[in-house]
């Protein structure tokens, strides 16, 4: 009997092994021995490491009128096509094997790309200002449906595209763009608005009665339609009644959440029912109640964090919640021996490009010794403009700087980590 078990095991084993090096139509996700991988169309196991917004154009520079990026592979190369099949060549030199967001499309025909459909900000949403589209609204659907319809449809069979994120950065609660909770900003809608009604619902089943609310919240009012007409939120009147509020704003968010990950996730299996959903890129924090609404529209979690070290204990909450892998989307360092400001955008500067090279490889290596973590991708291809892109920022986030040349400190850092660093996911714990 011991026997036989044993040999049924190992039998269960090899058909594993055999399944996970079939050839497959498009990347998939797997669990293999208790790791978490990519599976690209080759069967084989694929940890993205990707870079963002390698980008022909680079950064438009307000103050200049121009892109100095974009000035100089002009003239170093002539057009896109050939910047193109250089930057690929540079890439790959790298062991890079992924195009991140925001990238040039004339890229996609020549390594595996991700892709990002920006729903919230096509349907009223805006994540430079924090604010957050009204998911209840009808219009919210057919425009996310639409914005699938175009972007979808066309990419169902592309076997290079690895899959798609919904947004990036979105707002789900008080940061550095707004002190507000998304539930608070929901109730001072205007009257006519379908999320206001939506709220006014959810109070109404959530409290016994409109006194006990009253309570809570201080609003003077006597029938639940009265809501219709706050614009502002009185301030509580003891701590026990914010505590009771952060709970009703939680519950809320949680509904947001899967509101907003399901009609995303509808609307792009509807025409691609073949490729990854990877998130919304979170900006650097997470909230259990979006998790809890997303966890079953997803097949990863992405995740931005500019820190020197991994967020070990973030990381393990969203697994924890999710049961999903997770890619960091974006990450960097940036360095005073640039001779760029960097004094404004994410992340604290180093003083050298000998630093940003030594914290790559650890940050990176910490990554991959967690066995559900399956990609990172570096924030960005080129440098931005001494005198700022569009939001000011101004650092020396590239791999290249503004004339297309390698920080070369880096560049031969990022070929020898990610040459080696599967083998570390190999043995992840």
């Amino acid at each position: 009997m011991i026997k036989f078990s044993y040999l049924f095991l190992i039998l269960i084993l090899i058909q594993k092994e055999v399944i996970c090096e079939m050839k497959t139509d498009f990347f998939k996700i797997e669990k293999i021995n208790g790791i978490w991988w990519f599976i690209d169309t080759e069967g084989k196991t694929f940890i993205s490491k990707g870079v963002n917004h390698i980008n022909f154009f680079g950064d438009y520079c307000p103050e200049l009128g121009y892109s100095p990026y974009n000035l100089n592979v002009i003239k170093k190369y002539g057009n896109e096509e050939k910047w193109t099949i250089a930057t690929v060549e540079r890439l790959k030199s790298l062991n890079f094997n992924t195009i991140g967001a925001w990238s040039s499309q004339s890229l996609f025909p020549y390594l595996p790309y991700t892709y990002i459909l920006n729903f919230a900000g096509k349907t009223g949403g805006d994540w430079l200002k924090g604010s957050f589209p009204d998911v209840f609204d009808p219009k919210f659907s057919k425009k996310i449906d639409e914005i699938a319809s175009k972007e979808c449809l066309q990419r169902k069979n592309d076997k290079l595209l690895i899959g798609y994120f919904t947004d990036n950065e979105l707002r789900w609660g008080p940061d550095w763009r707004s002190k507000n909770h998304i539930l608070d900003d929901y109730i001072i809608l205007p009257s006519y608005v379908y999320g206001k009604n939506a709220v006014i619902e959810f109070f109404k089943k959530r409290y016994k009665n409109i006194d006990e609310f009253k309570k809570v919240w201080n609003f003077d009012i006597k029938e639940w339609d009265e809501l219709k007409k706050v614009n502002s939120i009185n301030s509580p009147l003891d701590e026990e009644l914010e505590k009771r509020r952060n709970e009703d704003r939680f519950k809320f968010l949680e509904i947001i959440s899967q509101n907003y990950f399901r009609i995303c996730y509808e609307a792009i299996k509807k025409y691609d029912p073949n490729h990854l959903i990877l998130g919304a890129r979170f900006a650097g924090y997470i909230l259990k109640p979006v998790l809890e609404g997303m966890k079953d529209y997803v097949d990863a979690v992405s995740f931005n964090w500019y820190g020197f070290d991994i967020p070990k204990e973030i990381l393990q909450e969203i697994y924890s919640i999710t049961g999903k892998p997770i890619i960091i989307t974006e990450f960097s360092f940036k360095a005073m021996d640039s001779n760029l400001p960097n004094n404004k955008g994410a992340g604290q500067p180093l003083k050298s490009q000998n630093e940003r090279a030594q914290f790559f490889e650890k940050y990176v290596n910490e990554l991959m010794k967690l066995p559900y973590c399956i990609g990172y991708h570096w924030f960005q291809w080129s440098d931005q403009p001494e005198k700022g892109r569009f939001d000011g920022e101004n650092n020396n986030y590239g791999i290249v700087n503004e004339k297309d040349e390698e920080w070369k400190i880096l560049t031969d850092k990022m070929k020898k980590v990610n040459g080696y660093i599967d083998e570390i996911h190999k043995e992840a714990k």
